[in-house]
């Protein structure tokens, strides 16, 4: 199978999470593209959605999906987003589709996280996949000389803007052994807004696209 039918396959898993008659958490990326697609089909039994992205939005506007401002939902049932990396704890890297803040705050908003990716993203440690982190502009530099002290290379991500009017510095070199504490410490710097370590909201559940088929991890 391809990574692309790995992915759709998950996409389509993640619906038996979707609560009728609930709204429902949408994540950014091609994962979460196949899972989009996937609710269209049941889109009748769900009041809408509630996006990480811009990009999100979109793709369910065309697809006949309300989307809800964030700001006027109290609560989500589920929330439902990919990972550029995920441990056997349910810890994740996030934001190589640089949503890291905004998926972040919609995850705080859910009951429940269920992350659908594609087997190659499980991990034994986290940071083999560059570490994203949102900044303010003029901290960039001094975040990334942070990270030089802890023995991580930053560097900006060429030519890209957040939704929110920041850049993104992706970290290579990183063994992340506790993403807890690594996630408080790095938050705490001036400049940052959010780094890519979903330790305190990680993955409840994590439906693995696999050659054998969908495999069910429970954290």
């Amino acid at each position: 199978m391809t990574q692309d039918e790995l992915k759709a396959l998950v996409g389509q898993a993640a619906l038996q999470y979707v609560v009728p008659g609930a709204l429902v958490g949408v994540g950014t990326g091609s994962t979460v593209n196949h899972f989009i697609d996937a609710l269209a089909a049941i889109k009748d039994t769900i009041t809408g959605a509630v996006s990480s992205s811009e990009a999100s939005s979109e793709r369910l506007r065309a697809r006949g999906i309300p989307v809800l401002d964030s700001n006027t939902v109290e609560r989500l049932p589920v929330y439902i987003d990919g990972a550029d990396e995920i441990d056997h704890q349910g810890y994740m890297i996030k934001g190589g589709g640089a949503a890291l803040t905004r998926e972040k705050i919609v995850a705080d908003l859910a009951e429940r996280f269920v992350c659908i990716a594609d087997e190659s993203k499980l991990v034994k440690t986290l940071g083999r996949f560059p570490l994203p982190v949102e900044v303010i502009p003029m901290a960039a530099a001094q975040v990334a000389r942070r990270f030089k002290a802890l023995g991580g290379d930053a560097n900006l991500r060429a030519g890209v803007v957040t939704d929110n009017g920041n850049v993104i510095l992706d970290v290579r070199g990183l063994s992340i052994a506790d993403p807890l504490a690594m996630e408080s410490e790095v938050n705490q710097w001036p400049g940052v807004v959010t780094v890519g370590i979903f330790a305190r909201h990680k993955a409840g559940v994590c439906l693995l696209g696999t050659a054998a088929g969908v495999k069910t991890l429970t954290f």
